[in-house]
């Protein structure tokens, strides 16, 4: 086993994509932590039941900073090493392939390449990312001796963890890194924008594929899964799978907000609410919702309240420009949504009262944010301080979505008969711009005639 291999050695001019803005973000890390080690972890796998793994992803900041998105990366660590009062130089810890001169390679089976496939080797990883690369196994020696002071992203490689906090004598906790590197990706360059761009337009796409199986999804006793499946297959197509978990809810099953059991059949008089992202190779993800009638037209009712909805996202959306507080596009769709309820008599006390902060009556009806960061996670930055982040205001470079929805229960006696079980939610991703905002996901029809038109023609194929 150990004889008789050929080379086969990776293209010499290969780069990580992105490859150009990654030492511009080390530097911005490196200049908030003069004279600090930065240890970042891409994470391990984690077992899925007895001998078998979950499929790996990197962790975000170890990815946003090296551009290795691949499954091939589990245990591997980035660390900043201070270089002097200010600068770091950036080197990699990873486990290269594995050499034809021991039985690693075939015996192994989560890091085999026979079971697992061909990772890159020391100068391969340093030639696909520019950075020194050292073998794994030398890691701990990093940790003993005189050392500078050492921040951790913990929590996600527990080997790790341990290591730190032994050499350091000191538990593992909070470092602050993590909160810095959220806070360092809240402005997109255009690199990243484009490829925020990309996982929109696959996500379009895989919209689009979802209406033309909806005839064979409607005769299927799990409808809701041959729904996910079918997004779910353009996701792998054309990037890494998923975001996250696909919600295919129908009927009542839209008014729970985090649906994903999508296990329930497809009823032509009701509604389908299909909250999907594509993840690019590269792992940025979109996050687009659409509630559709699956009949194809939309009744009055189910009108009523998806143009309600809608009214809150435009009002949402006409708020956004750089400035503007984070939080005003969510109290602007509420706005809406409150005063509609009270028009419809829902609400029994006038939406000044109910929009108070002792209130929020109007809650019962429409219980989550409007809307979040956007970026290599689907809730992206979510470590940064709510002073910049939640309580901060806009800026140019920023990618969010606007996600109002109105979840009215089916059990719900406040509610007229024919509202009950409807769940309603519209999304959609935008970026802030100079002056405003651009709506990345146009290309998918918001509008309820808009809506109905779209399936017309998708439905005629």
């Amino acid at each position: 086993m150990s004889t008789g291999w050929a080379p086969s050695p990776l293209p010499v001019d290969t780069r990580v994509p992105g490859c150009t803005t990654l030492p511009a973000r080390r530097d911005r890390l490196s200049a908030r932590f003069p004279g600090e080690r930065l240890v970042v972890p891409s994470g391990v796998l984690k077992v899925r039941s007895n001998d078998t793994d979950h499929r790996f992803r990197p962790h975000s900041a170890y990815a946003w900073l090296t551009g290795l998105t691949g499954e091939d990366q589990p245990g591997h660590v980035l660390v900043l090493e201070p270089t002097g009062p200010e600068g770091h130089e950036a080197v990699l810890y990873v486990r290269p392939r594995s050499p034809r001169d021991s039985s690693g390679f075939y015996r192994d089976r989560r890091y085999g390449e026979f079971w697992v496939g061909r990772r890159p080797d020391l100068d391969e990883t340093a030639s696909l990312t520019g950075l020194r690369c050292v073998h794994l196994d030398e890691l701990p020696e990093l940790f003993t001796g005189p050392r500078p002071p050492t921040r951790l992203v913990t929590g996600v490689d527990p080997a790790l963890d341990d290591l730190v906090a032994r050499e350091s004598r000191s538990p593992a906790g909070d470092s602050g890194l993590e909160t810095a590197l959220s806070e360092l990706r809240l402005v997109k360059d255009s690199w990243e924008i484009g490829q925020l761009q990309l996982a929109v337009h696959h996500t379009t796409v895989g919209f689009d594929d979802v209406v033309r199986a909806l005839p064979r999804a409607l005769r299927h006793p799990r409808g809701e899964r041959w729904i996910e499946g079918v997004f779910n297959l353009r996701a792998r197509a054309e990037g890494s799978g998923t975001g996250y978990e696909t919600i295919a809810a129908s009927g009542a099953h839209a008014c729970v907000l985090h649906w994903i059991r999508n296990d329930g059949a497809l009823d032509p008089s009701q509604l389908l609410l299909l909250d999907a992202g594509v993840e690019t190779d590269t792992l940025y993800t979109a996050d687009i919702t659409r509630t559709l009638p699956l009949s194809g037209r939309f009744s009055a009712a189910q009108r009523d309240v998806y143009e309600l909805v809608l009214a809150a996202q435009d009002a949402a959306i006409a708020v956004l420009r750089p400035g503007a507080r984070f939080r005003d596009f969510h109290q602007e769709a509420m706005r809406v949504i409150a005063e509609g309820l009270y028009e419809w008599g829902i609400l029994r006390i006038p939406p000044e009262k109910a929009l108070a902060e002792d209130s929020g009556l109007y809650r019962r009806y429409t219980l989550c944010s409007s809307g979040h960061m956007l970026g290599i996670d689907v809730h992206d930055c979510a470590q940064a301080r709510a002073e910049v982040y939640l309580d901060g205001v806009l800026e140019e470079g920023h990618v969010l979505t606007v996600e109002p929805g109105l979840y009215l229960q089916p059990d719900d006696e406040t509610l007229p008969l024919e509202l009950r079980g409807m769940g309603v939610r519209i999304e959609d991703d935008l970026l802030i711009t100079s002056d405003g905002a651009k709506l990345l996901s146009d290309a998918l029809p918001r509008n309820a005639t808009d809506v109905e038109e779209w399936m017309a023609r998708l439905l005629e194929h």
